[in-house]
């Protein structure tokens, strides 16, 4: 294949991807708005309040980094793993294999896609935390780079995901289980300073506080975690999730029979 027509599969399957999940808005874009509308009315207010300032920031300050972050990382990740798992399912993933287009164009497909739903749903988490509070840009360059990697990395992470499970129970372990405890021990809701040394070491394994960190500083000026060398772990992860994905496609792992 050329260039052209390159481009223009990548486009076919982005575009695709974009409006099978703004179809269904109700269902993709809608439910994650609301959800973060009550962290922000139930931790950011009512308990924020007591909790006091963390970080030398008010409360509400200090979580709106994280829970943006977050609904990236939920969404870039959830919008591959059913998208994929979905057209393995139907058995119609087989016609983009057999077509002349080179596996690394259908794994970029998806997570371009992937990436357009979770940034998405952190801008409109962005605009609903403008209610609450005011947000400052300390650095809008760190924003840009920590969203596009964890966006891209997580958006991999579903489809590893997606190409191993062998039936829809499979597609909501890895969320359930690995995903959501990390993301809630991520420094979401708290700073890992105030945790015990031990504990403190035991965090920085967390991959994703080092893009709420990240996150953090771009946004307030503080992160838990230097700033350059989260973005190396961020930028490692990211490459080699990537590396696996791609292996494991051409391997047709979890495809072919």
């Amino acid at each position: 294949m050329n260039n052209k027509e390159l481009l223009i599969a990548i486009y076919t399957i982005v575009r695709r991807e974009i409006r099978r999940f703004t179809r269904i808005w109700p269902q993709t874009l809608l439910p994650p708005a609301i959800t973060m509308t009550l962290y922000f009315i139930i931790f950011g207010n009512l308990i924020g309040s007591r909790i006091g300032q963390m970080g030398g920031f008010s409360y509400m300050e200090f979580i709106v980094p994280g829970l943006i972050m977050m609904s990236v990382i939920t969404n870039s990740y959830s919008n591959v793993v059913s998208s994929f798992y979905s057209a393995k399912f139907q058995r119609n993933v087989e016609e983009m294999l057999v077509s002349p287009m080179p596996n690394w164009i259908i794994l970029t497909g998806y997570i371009i896609g992937g990436m357009a739903r979770g940034i998405i749903v952190g801008f409109i988490v962005t605009l609903l935390s403008l209610f609450f509070t005011d947000l400052q840009v300390y650095s809008l360059t760190a924003i840009i780079v920590v969203t596009l990697l964890t966006s891209i990395l997580f958006a991999t992470g579903g489809f590893i995901n997606a190409m191993l499970a062998n039936s829809f129970d499979d597609v909501s372990i890895v969320p359930t289980f690995i995903l959501t405890p990390l993301t809630y021990l991520g420094g979401v809701f708290y700073s890992i300073s105030l945790l015990p040394e031990f504990w403190q070491g035991v965090s920085q394994l967390n991959p994703i506080l080092y893009m709420v960190s990240t996150f953090r500083y771009g946004i307030l000026g503080s992160s838990d975690i230097n700033i350059y060398t989260s973005l190396a772990v961020i930028v490692v992860f990211t490459v080699s999730l990537f590396a696996i994905a791609l292996s494991m496609l051409n391997r047709g792992k979890g495809i072919r029979t």
